[in-house]
């Protein structure tokens, strides 16, 4: 984990790894959209509008969707809503506002809606790959417990460490995957520096130990008996997944965007959709959730709205296929004349 990239000199202020990637990926996606709309004779200054519009919509709604889904994280101090820059988005919720925020932009410009979100599509998975390994670098978004080669352990109190020594009801864990001895669980003094161990019974609803107060015999535990257990690298794996979109989208929009307008949105949603329920699997970070819109039980939030999201694509796909053929027979039909 590297949550902070640098301090900056004099003003004492650090860089975030996530915010830098979430910058990195915005600006090189940009470049895409802003080529793409030039090849489709488009004023690639509207996508550049729509980029920021909808890169503001997306950082509000994963925050929002976020903080509804762990909202039992933040009751106990509301403020830590807005930072933002500590991690905790969710890119599902950020898809849901952006896209509605681009189609009214669009709508209300009178701009070519389906040309458009051709575009954005490609540009999305671009930006995507590097939000990844920003979430990587931040330690959000961990993978599931696994003895595979491709496991990687995150460090003591990291949000991978934490929910493997706390049972996890919302993943169906009555016990931790990881036991701790019971000194490691309590709450910090008045003081914030004196350390009170919770009752036995209750040491599952206290806090885990700050690593600063740690003893060297507690260090030397968590660095080798008690150390995380290697997870998926899910991040990686997100990432790479929507860098190979990126790829298929701009190949498949170079070959029908000019006669399917909207084809490469409708791909980028069942692509999209399909692969994010399959990384879903690896990662143990989401409850599971039985909620009465759920399609399958049991899964994801994002699973769940990956079903919607293939469905979706799959019905577009069909209406612009339907409304692209020609109707049958026409053309005969004046070679007879």
């Amino acid at each position: 984990m590297f949550p902070e990239l640098f301090e900056l000199p004099f003003v004492h202020v650090t860089v975030k790894s996530y915010g830098t990637m979430m910058v990195i990926g915005f600006l090189l996606s940009l470049v895409l959209m802003r080529h793409m709309a030039r090849s489709m004779r488009q004023n690639p200054e509207h996508v550049t509008n729509l980029a920021l519009y909808a890169l503001v919509a997306g950082v509000i709604g994963a925050r929002i969707f976020h903080v509804i889904h762990q909202f039992d994280s933040y009751r106990g101090n509301l403020l830590s809503v807005f930072a933002v820059w500590n991690g905790g988005l969710e890119f599902v919720g950020g898809v849901i506002l952006a896209t509605t925020v681009v189609f009214l932009y669009l709508k209300l410009g009178k701009l070519a809606i389906m040309t458009h979100v051709d575009i954005l599509a490609a540009g999305l998975m671009l930006g995507l790959a590097f939000g990844r390994i920003g979430c990587l670098l931040n330690g959000c978004c961990y993978g599931a417990p696994t003895d595979k080669p491709c496991g990687i352990s995150f460090p003591y109190a990291s949000p991978a460490y934490i929910s493997q020594v706390f049972p996890d009801k919302d993943r169906n864990r009555d016990k931790p995957l990881l036991e701790l001895p019971d000194e490691f669980y309590g709450y910090l003094a008045a003081d914030g520096k004196e350390w009170v161990q919770a009752e036995p019974e209750m040491k599952y609803y206290a806090n885990l130990k700050p690593y600063d107060l740690l003893t060297d015999e507690q260090k030397h535990l968590v660095k080798s008996d008690h150390r995380c257990m290697p997870v998926h690298p899910s991040q990686l794996y997100s990432s790479a997944n929507a860098l190979i979109l990126c790829g298929i989208l701009y190949m498949f929009w170079r070959k029908f965007s000019a006669n399917k307008p909207g084809s490469t949105f409708a791909m980028a949603l069942i692509l999209y959709g399909t692969t994010r329920f399959l990384l879903e699997l690896t990662r143990d970070d989401n409850p599971f959730e039985s909620a009465w819109w759920i399609i399958y039980k049991g899964g994801t939030i994002s699973q769940n709205i990956g079903i919607y999201m293939t469905t979706a694509g799959i019905i577009v796909m069909i209406v612009i296929a339907k409304i692209t053929a020609k109707p049958a027979g026409r053309a005969d039909t004046r070679k007879r004349k």
